[in-house]
């Protein structure tokens, strides 16, 4: 494998000689600076193409004394290239070391790269560490050694690593936790799953937790309560204090008893719509939403008249109400007429809802016909939603709380994050 160095130029000859000797690479890339554009005074590319002796080896010495870098480093003329930089422009530098990183790696595509920011411009230092931060493979170092003061490093010079991992880490996953701002969970997901785990124990556990929480709650927004719970579970220990508490609304998602089971599972369907609106899903919103409606007087009608809408019995229809047949001869009732049930056969929020709310509730539910999910071709505005949902939070929302109270639920859950913490 082909070992690279790019390093950044200064004034100081040192740190560019230890990172040499030590690396022993097969190329060198140099970042240097041109003649100063105000002063004319050479830049730091004087230190590598300079003639005869062009360096100082100290600088209280009065004359040059040394001959480039190349030379002392024993470097061919097919070993380095020279990529000049603005001293002070950080763009432009930037620019110029993704470009030699780039070029570095068409011509070499499995090199090793390590990049050197000791030298150079504070400017040049940060464009080399940005630039590098783009390349995963690409090694981070700088020459240090003691220090007896606050200007520079005296003998005992060595190349180290820069310990990098948690800045790379954050930059790889940055996209993927802004994801879960839409919540983009599967995004998330597959995003972080084609980064390669990292080395260090500490860091990978915070990867770990994360492709694994977005793993949980893509799952919760396919309705796949169980396999989410089963995620949960295995970090409920360290879970971070904001996600605590949805491990036990999943739980309740997973209840044994079917009502309360029906009647979380009622509001996570309507937290449901909210995101699909969130992201901008409108159709899809609405019809969950309408889903919702249905199910609800389906869920009050089992629960407290065991009337199975699917199949009623013909002593459970009263007078007045007209359902269909099925090709089993089945009575059957859709959502208006599983409404018109609640409102004959049960006493309390729901029948009052329906017995005040029918016109509203029908003349809200066009726009779920009109939409492509359902009858039509129109697609549902933003507009269309936002009345939707404020009659929903206005009628329907109490309504449903004052029923699911009846057995525990008396307030309406979290909606799942859109902030991801590792803590």
């Amino acid at each position: 494998m082909t070992n690279i160095l790019i390093c950044t130029v200064g004034g100081s000859h040192q740190p560019i000689v230890t990172a040499i000797s030590e690396l022993q690479p097969e190329q060198v890339i140099f970042i240097c600076t041109d003649k100063d554009p105000a002063t004319g005074q050479p830049g730091s590319e004087k230190q590598i193409t300079g003639k005869g002796n062009c360096i100082k080896a100290k600088f209280s010495d009065e004359n040059d004394n040394l001959p480039n870098i190349p030379s002392q480093t024993g470097l061919e003329v097919g070993q380095y290239q020279v990529y000049l930089t603005p001293s002070d422009d950080l763009d432009g530098i930037y620019q110029t070391c993704l470009e030699a990183i780039q070029q570095a790696y068409s011509q070499t595509p499995k090199a090793s790269i390590t990049a050197d920011y000791t030298g150079g411009t504070k400017s040049m230092s940060a464009g080399l560490v940005m630039a590098a931060m783009e390349f995963p493979n690409v090694q981070l170092q700088l020459v240090t050694g003691a220090r007896k003061d606050l200007q520079k490093v005296h003998d005992g010079q060595y190349a180290a690593t820069a310990n990098s991992q948690q800045i790379r880490y954050q930059r790889q996953i940055a996209p993927y936790q802004q994801a879960w701002q839409r919540y983009a969970y599967a995004e998330a997901q597959a995003g972080v799953s084609q980064i390669k785990p990292p080395t260090s124990i500490d860091i990978r556990g915070q990867y770990n937790q994360f492709k694994d929480l977005s793993k949980a709650f893509a799952e919760w927004d396919n309705f796949n309560h169980l396999q989410a719970t089963e995620i949960l579970s295995i970090y409920a220990p360290k879970l971070p204090e904001n996600y605590k508490q949805y491990l036990g609304i999943v739980q309740r998602l997973n209840n044994k008893d079917p009502q309360k089971r029906e009647a979380a599972r009622l509001w996570d369907l309507y937290l449901n719509a909210q995101r699909r609106a969130a992201q901008g899903r409108y159709d899809d919103a609405v019809a969950r939403v309408y889903r919702l409606i249905e199910w609800t007087a389906q869920w009050i009608l089992e629960s407290q008249c065991n009337i199975k809408t699917a199949d009623v019995a013909v002593e459970q229809i009263p007078e007045g109400v007209h359902l269909s047949q099925n090709k089993k001869g089945q009575w059957q009732a859709g959502l208006f007429n599983a409404w018109q049930l609640v409102s004959l056969k049960t006493q309390g929020a729901a029948a009052e809802f329906f017995k005040t709310q029918q016109d509203n509730l029908s003349n809200h539910l066009q726009i779920r016909n009109f939409s492509i999910l359902a009858h039509g071709f129109e697609p549902v505005s933003a507009e269309n939603w936002q009345a939707f949902q404020g009659w929903l939070e206005q009628q329907f929302v109490p309504m449903l709380l004052a029923e699911t109270s009846k057995i525990g639920i008396k307030t309406i859950p979290m909606q799942l994050p859109n902030q991801y913490s590792y803590r």
